[in-house]
């Protein structure tokens, strides 16, 4: 007997970007685990990217019902005399100008928990009408951003329907949560409503096991890994094309958090030896000015491409068509458990991976569990240049390495995920959030 699942989500196409991934992969693909998807988004929303192509993803069979929100984002880009594609996202950037200090001081103590809170109450009330007007039997409230869980956390108090929180980031822990000027107020405040939605909801679900266990540290309840995964049918058409030249390549935003300057250092050292004559590194995606500056400054510039956001499929293309790719992490509190959506779509490109960050973390694992690269850390040059050698080297001699092997990797792909976010919400559609066994973290995930 099929069930019927409320989907609580802001990036929905045709937004684009890994959140709006992480949606397509429950609204793909939980129809075929006997769960019927309804999704609950936002008219029109303030996305940092758009990707109207992702709209072909939705399937004609899921319903989604769009409200009206009141977005500062928005206001705020109008303000600028732009639009929300100049709004940064995943790092605040500068604030350089009065009214951008004036506005981020706003959005740390106003807008709680995030500039996305302004949908709460038009969220809410249409998602009361809808538990009214037809039988769900639970509600998944996903987000980045934050505040889609008050939504959910809502809808589960006046209507009683299970609710899974599903949190792609930490909360209070978020790598750019000490560029706020919170007061102590809104600190308290903001960690109040975190520990609130992690207690009450059925279930929580999140991506790696590090940040399940940080969340568990917080509050009892059950925690489940669902990690972001891969849809194999995107890479049906996306075959590996040899290059004249070796290519390391970046796909997605690259924040000034997340500069790779130890990186750049030893790319400079290796080109000023004569070692890599042939390398040339290809950025997809927004880039930091910070970035920018720091290759500049490593005279970088003539073997740097820098093209700017691309759809999905194209972005997928281009993971294929690297030697090597590039992976970078921001050195924060939780990076241990940082696994970006776009690592499990490096994997199934076929091409290896050269991550920056915390050695020993979840996506080093990851890696080293398919033989797929490793994670070397933030500031060690001299081993980025040993990885690169040995890839470079490789190559050269007419046999790269490759990446993980496609058969390995189905265990990560979005069947298998949503999968594992149906059998959480058949838990808590017969009340196993209250069985004593569930609680703490599914180690089973």
């Amino acid at each position: 007997m099929s069930r019927r699942v409320l989907l609580v989500a802001y990036y929905v196409p045709p937004a684009g970007g890994p959140a709006t991934q992480r949606i397509l992969q429950f609204i793909e693909h939980l129809p075929a685990t006997g769960w019927d998807v309804e999704v609950l988004t936002v008219r029109e929303g303030a996305y940092p990217n758009r990707d109207p192509s992702l709209r072909a993803a939705v399937p004609d069979s899921v319903t989604v019902h769009r409200t009206p929100s009141f977005d500062p984002i928005a206001l705020y880009a109008r303000l600028r005399g732009g639009d929300t594609d100049d709004i940064p996202a995943g790092s605040l950037g500068e604030a350089s100008s009065l009214l951008e200090q004036a506005a981020r001081w706003i959005r740390a103590n106003v807008f709680l928990p995030d500039a996305r809170v302004g949908w709460w109450p038009f969220a809410v009330w249409r998602g009361r009408r809808l538990l009214r007007q037809r039988a769900y039997d639970a509600v998944v409230s996903s987000g980045a951003p934050h505040s889609v869980h008050l939504i959910g956390r809502s809808l589960h108090r006046t209507t009683g329907t299970p609710w899974i929180a599903d949190l792609h980031d930490p909360w209070t822990d978020i790598s750019y949560y000490d560029e706020f000027p919170h007061t102590r107020w809104a600190e308290r405040l903001d960690a109040r409503l975190e520990r609130s939605v992690l207690a009450e909801a059925s279930a929580v679900t999140t991506v790696s096991p590090s940040w399940a266990d940080l969340f568990a540290d917080k509050a009892p309840n059950r925690y489940a890994v669902v990690e972001n995964g891969f849809d194999p049918n995107d890479f049906e058409s996306v075959q590996p094309a040899p290059a004249d030249d070796f290519v390391l390549a970046h796909v997605g935003k690259l924040y000034a958090s997340r500069n790779p300057t130890a990186l750049w250092r030893a790319l400079a050292r290796l080109r000023d030896d004569g070692r890599i004559p042939a390398l040339r590194v290809h950025l997809t995606g927004a880039v930091d000015p910070a970035v920018r500056r720091t290759i500049e400054r490593y005279g970088l510039a003539p073997i740097v491409t820098v093209d700017g956001f691309v759809p999905h499929d194209e972005a997928l293309r281009r993971m294929a068509r690297s030697t090597l790719l590039l992976l970078t992490i921001e050195p924060f509190a939780q990076a241990v458990g940082m696994i970006t959506s776009k690592l499990y779509e490096y994997l199934a490109s076929g091409r290896p991976v050269l991550g920056v960050g915390p050695p020993g973390g979840d996506a080093d694992a990851l890696l080293r569990r398919h033989d797929a690269g490793a994670v070397v850390d933030w500031g060690d040059v001299e081993r980025m240049m040993d990885v690169i050698m040995a890839h470079y080297e490789a190559w050269q001699n007419g046999d790269p390495r490759s990446g993980a092997t496609w058969a390995d990797i189905q265990v990560h792909n979005r069947v298998q995920q949503a999968q594992r976010l149906a059998d959480e919400l058949d838990r808590v559609r017969g009340g196993g959030r209250d069985d004593a066994a569930a609680r703490g973290v599914a180690r089973d995930c």
